[in-house]
């Protein structure tokens, strides 16, 4: 008997179905932040660490990406565009991180789900985490260095290193429960983009899925505890170490940001916003998500 493509002609098997284009619908998208969820907390150490300091580096480009963009932009076209343009420019790090690949500590607050669904182990989870984070850390730190290196701070006659210096100052001296707060919206935001990319079927997809809400974070004057690993160490060497003839032709003084400090930024900034950002992502949305798609009283048990 003859075939065609492999299958006997005449026989009443079907052929296979090609792959769906369509979005996936929530139900769905909660099988498959589960998936990923146990593959990251299943992931070999090393790898993940490297993923992660690459996940730092990208946010951090986000991050510089916005500093410039920004820079003596209020004055021309106002604070909310400005705000708004900040946004859509820092997105680019969340785009690197899920496009390109690499392991993002706010967005693995998702892998919540898959501990809810009984598919790791809570050890196994803030071990991911625990990495992810550090890898996060060193990623973020060392492009502050090379960025500073690079003396990007003197560009534009010192502007940008001044808009460096005064969102780190902005961030060192939040109130400790506001930036809990702010860490909260942030990655309700962050988390909703991520969780927005499991339905793509597209890198197209995915890079609207994330533009908006990242947007929406950065333009509100939310939190993100990884960026802050960017804006609070790159102010802070600026601050530092930079030389007499930046002051001058910044137009600033090192006196104006005595306040801004290792202790502070640790302290009033990133540990507050690391909390705000693991309610915000894991309970808020994460919990909230497993709960609705994936309980035994929801859609799908």
């Amino acid at each position: 008997m003859s075939t065609a493509i492999g299958r006997p002609v005449g026989t009443s098997d079907p052929a296979p179905a090609p792959p769906g284009v369509d979005a996936l619908l929530p139900t769905a998208m909660a099988r498959k932040a589960e998936e990923v969820g146990v593959a990251k907390a299943t992931m070999p150490t090393l790898r993940l660490f490297v993923l992660a300091v690459l996940g730092g580096a990208f946010i951090a480009f986000g991050a510089g990406f916005a500093t410039v963009a920004t820079t003596d932009a209020a004055a021309s076209i106002g604070v909310g565009p400005t705000r708004v343009l900040g946004g859509l420019v820092f997105s680019v790090g969340l785009v690197l991180v899920v496009v390109a690949g690499a392991e993002l500590f706010t967005g693995n607050n998702l892998q919540v789900m898959a501990l809810v669904a009984g598919r790791i182990s809570p050890r196994a989870m803030l071990r991911s985490w625990g990495i992810v984070y550090a890898g996060n850390l060193v990623g973020a730190v060392g492009t502050a260095w090379l960025v500073y290196a690079a003396q990007q701070h003197e560009l534009a006659g010192g502007a940008v290193g001044r808009q460096a210096l005064d969102t780190a100052l902005a961030k060192s001296t939040l109130d400790p429960a506001a930036a809990v707060a702010r860490g909260v919206l942030a990655n309700v935001l962050v988390c909703l983009a991520v969780w927005l990319c499991m339905s793509a079927r597209s890198v197209t997809d995915k890079i609207l899925a994330i533009s908006l809400p990242v947007s929406a974070f950065v333009a509100g004057g939310f939190e993100h505890s990884i960026a802050n690993m960017y804006f609070l160490p790159v102010g802070l060497l600026i601050k530092d170490g930079a030389p007499d003839s930046f002051w001058a032709s910044a137009g600033a003084e090192a006196a104006a940001y005595e306040e801004l400090t290792w202790s502070s930024a640790l302290v009033d900034n990133i540990l507050p916003v690391t909390i705000g950002n693991i309610i915000g992502g894991a309970v808020l949305v994460g919990l909230v998500y497993a709960f609705v798609y994936r309980s035994p009283g929801g859609e799908e048990a």
